[in-house]
């Protein structure tokens, strides 16, 4: 389990990105982070579904976060 502050930045790095998922129809719900600092979430909406949601994931939410949030090692979508 991620300490609280941990936990608090990466919701924060989430919601920031959230608009441009929304721009496109789609979202993502926040599952948790795991003991090796892997980030858990599900693409909904038209993210959920699209052909391309691993990119987005990869080069966009985990770039993304990565930067802004270094200690997270990975983003991982759950289905």
């Amino acid at each position: 389990m991620a300490d609280q502050s941990l936990e608090e930045k990466v919701k924060e790095t989430l919601e920031a990105f959230r608009p441009q998922l929304n721009a496109d129809g789609g979202d993502l719900e926040y599952i948790s982070i795991d003991e090796e600092n892997k980030v858990h979430i599900r693409l909904t909406g038209a993210c959920g579904s699209c052909p391309i949601s691993e990119m987005t994931l990869k080069m966009g939410i985990e770039r993304y976060l990565k930067e802004t949030v270094p200690e997270i090692v990975e983003v991982v979508q759950e289905v």
